[in-house]
């Protein structure tokens, strides 16, 4: 493999990671990359909330 086809590999693994999918509901929301962005966790605003008012 050479470089040139290894960071188009890498870049595209890298996009797939940011997709718009909850990791707690599978739901696609576009308050995911948000969040993901803000906390580092790749959850929607209806989870994030969900968890700060019940974080068991």
């Amino acid at each position: 493999m050479t470089k040139k086809d290894k960071k188009k590999h890498d870049l595209e693994e890298y996009t797939r990671d940011l997709n718009e999918l909850c990791d707690e509901c599978k739901k696609k929301d576009e308050s995911v990359l948000q969040n993901l962005i803000l906390t580092g966790f790749k959850i929607c605003k209806s989870c994030r909330i969900s968890k700060t008012i019940f974080p068991i």
